[in-house]
Parts: C-alpha cells; structure tokens; sequence
C-alpha cells in the first residue's frame, strides 16, 4: 500500500464514519508521510477488541509510510472520559501506572518502533504533570465554550439524569491538549478514534487551530455492534480482551471462529489484512458455503496470530480441533487443555471420591460438568451412544473412568452429541 491509497482502502472496508475534510487529509497524504496518533486511556488493566479496531486501524496507516504516535494516557486514565451511564470510580495512582505500563507493552507488539516511519510511545502524563491548574485555565480553557461542550451526547446524556461532575466535563480539554502538544512536539497532524469520540477530537483540532493557527485532521471509524444491535466485543462470560490472562488464546480463537455469518463482512473488513480478493473470496464462501465457516476460521487464525503469537494460535486451533473429535487430546499442553476446558461447562471430582484408581460413573460426571440435566437424561445420552470419554464412545450405562484415562493426571473430556463438551476435573 503507498501514501496515496490508504484512504482509498479505508473506504472500501468501511472504516471511516467521520472526517474533518477527506479531500484535505487525502492531499496531506499524498505530500508525504504524516504523523497520527490514537489514544488509549488505563481504564482496566488490558485493551479489548474494541480498542484493537482502533490499533490496526493506525496500524494501516504506518504500513501505508506513516508515523504512528501511540499514545496511552497515563493522565487521562485518571480522571476518566464521561460515559453515557453514570460516573466513572477513580482508580488510584499506583493502579493507574500498572495499567499504563501492561497497555504500553500490549501496543508495543503492534507497531513496528524501528526504521524510516517508526512508531514513538508517548504517555500524556508527561506533559500533564508539570501544568498548574491556573496555567492550564489561562492557556487552554479559555478556547472552549462550555455552550458547545454541553452538546456533546455523553455530556448532555448525563445530566438528563443524574448530572456529571466538574473532573469528568473537563476531559476534553485534556485530550484536546493531547492534541496541541503532539502537534507541536512531533508535528502530529491526524488523530484517529472511534465516532464516539468525534467530539473529543474535533474539539483539539479547533484548539490547534485557534492556538497555532494550524489546519489538523480528524477522522474516526465506526463503532462496532453485531447484526443484532448488541456491542461487539461482549460475550455472555464478558468482555473479551487482548491480555491472555483475561481471554484465553483458545476462548479468543473460538470468539472469532463462532461469528455470526451475518457479521463476517464487516469483522473482514475492520480487522483483516487479506487483501481484498481474498476477502471477496472469504464473502462467496460465507454465502455459498456457510457450514465451512471458512471465514470465521481464516479470521480466527490470522487475528490469534497476530494477539498471541503464532504457537498460541495453532495450539488454541489444535485444542479445538482436539476437543471435538477432530484431533489428538494426548498431544495438547496440559496449559492448551486446561484453557480450552474452562471455557466449557466443568465440573470437579475430589481426590476422596476416587476408590481403588475408579472415578465416578460416566452418568454422574455428565451432570456434575452440566452435559445432562439429570442422571435419568444422562443414562439416555449413554445407552443411545450419545456420550464419549476423551473422544471415545462411553460403551455401556455404569461405565466408570480410571485414573489412568485422566489426562495430564487431571482432566476427562466429555461430549454429548457431536458439539457438546465439558470437562471433569480432578481437584489437586
């Protein structure tokens, strides 16, 4: 991709909701490479789906010759962007430098920091810490009008209702001196986001404006939801976020491959650097041939490669294909097989329960992992041969596991039916 295309590209895969002036930022691209950044505040302890829209987003650009800025505010994320539901709790200083610090090395895996556009890690506390509150009122609040801060939706979402405090009605101007400082310390002239945060930014491009008499751009990508309306990014167990410790690669992996087909074409386009008759080609499969799930497989793939590393995503694929029947239980990683099974229905067996090497029967364990509703259901699921031990068929009703089936001396895989597992586990 050169500087003259990116904004082309950005369009074909929908990925522009907003934008000062297209014409202008398409000009500025062609003069030569530009400096953007996209901010990131410390508000838990890892970045989510939501956020890596906006990181591969930048990403884009500095493949396109461009110098990324990342930016994690270590200032920001104490005071807290107005959320449409209700106050933000203010986390402690100590927290906040933890999260800073985990977030920094999550963007660090994502940019390229060496060569002829690389990227520079900026923390917003560093120019924010040493600025007095009159300083900050006479240089900086006196651009805003609090008329034109009042319309922004958050703001005037909250105090519709339960009203909104002083410390998190002036975020904007601190990200709006995000702006001005990154213009003027690294001649930064683009600051991209999601379109919730359209206001935020365009209130930093007229500071730029009124301050230095400098044009700056502005453009945000769409915010993600599935075909049914709800956020991307949620689960029924939660966010899913970039941290392994939170999102397991194997639940990350699965999150991908079990994507609506419905959802395919905008997940393709947002986080895929397929290029683009590949992703055509990804689309006919999902229409013509939806029981592949080719799409959500190669998403699956190339997203977990890029999060976790290229060993993590073909362990989360093997443990996968392992535990439906598909693969090799015995050749998992006992670390492969234990987070795979924790995101199923699980349940435990005591040490005390387990008499002369026999674990419980069969039937008991379906429902202790709840694969049977009922010992009566899971006598049905055995003696019409719908139950399996570690991918083998249970052979009668009574069966009873050994310590010798365990694996990695710990689990027994179970399946009902084809697509049913759980596991068992034996406490330590």
């Amino acid at each position: 991709m050169t500087n003259s295309t990116i904004l082309d590209e950005l369009l074909w895969r929908e990925l522009i909701a907003q934008s000062t002036d297209l014409g202008a930022l398409q000009a500025a691209a062609d003069a030569g490479p530009m400096t953007l950044y996209c901010g990131f505040d410390p508000t838990a302890p890892s970045l989510h789906l939501g956020n890596l829209a906006q990181i591969l987003t930048v990403r884009r650009f500095q493949q396109a010759g461009h110098r990324p800025l990342a930016l994690v505010g270590g200032a920001t994320g104490l005071i807290g962007d107005p959320k449409m539901t209700g106050e933000r709790q203010l986390n402690p200083r100590e927290i906040v430098e933890d999260w800073v610090r985990r977030i920094r090395g999550q963007l660090e895996s994502f940019y390229d920091f060496s060569g002829t556009h690389a990227a520079v890690m900026v923390n917003n506390y560093d120019w924010t810490e040493g600025v007095s509150v009159l300083e900050f009122l006479r240089d900086i609040g006196k651009h805003f009008s609090v008329n034109r801060m009042l319309d922004r939706e958050a703001v005037a979402a909250r105090l519709a209702k339960e009203g909104i405090s002083y410390t998190e009605f002036s975020y904007q101007l601190l990200q709006s001196f995000d702006y001005l400082q990154l213009f003027r310390q690294f001649g930064c002239t683009l600051q991209t986001g999601g379109s919730d945060q359209w206001g935020n930014i365009t209130a930093g491009v007229d500071l730029i404006r009124r301050v230095e008499s400098a044009s700056v751009h502005a453009l945000t990508t769409p915010l993600l939801t599935k075909s049914d309306g709800t956020k991307f990014g949620k689960t029924e167990s939660g966010t899913i976020w970039l941290d392994p410790g939170l999102t397991s690669p194997y639940a990350f992996f699965q999150f991908w491959l079990n994507a609506d087909d419905s959802d395919v074409p905008t997940l393709l386009r947002t986080f895929s650097f397929s290029a683009r008759p590949r992703i055509e080609e990804l689309f006919s499969a999902t229409v013509e041939r939806p029981h592949e799930r080719a799409a959500q497989r190669a998403l699956a793939q190339e997203l977990t490669a890029l999060v976790h590393g290229e060993a993590e995503q073909r362990a989360a694929e093997s443990a996968g294909f392992a535990l439906f029947g598909q693969g090799d239980l015995a050749a998992l990683s006992a670390d492969a097989l234990t987070a795979a099974l924790l995101e199923a229905p699980n349940g435990v067996v005591d040490p005390g329960e387990i008499v002369d090497g026999v674990l419980p029967a069969v039937e008991d364990l379906l429902v202790r992992c709840g694969l049977a509703s009922s010992r009566g259901q899971a006598r049905r699921t055995v003696s019409e041969g719908g139950a399996s031990l570690n991918n083998e068929r249970v052979p009668n009703e009574g069966h009873s596991p050994m310590v010798g089936d365990l694996l990695h001396g710990e689990w027994l895989v179970l399946r009902r039916g084809k697509r049913t597992v759980g596991g068992i586990r034996v406490e330590k």
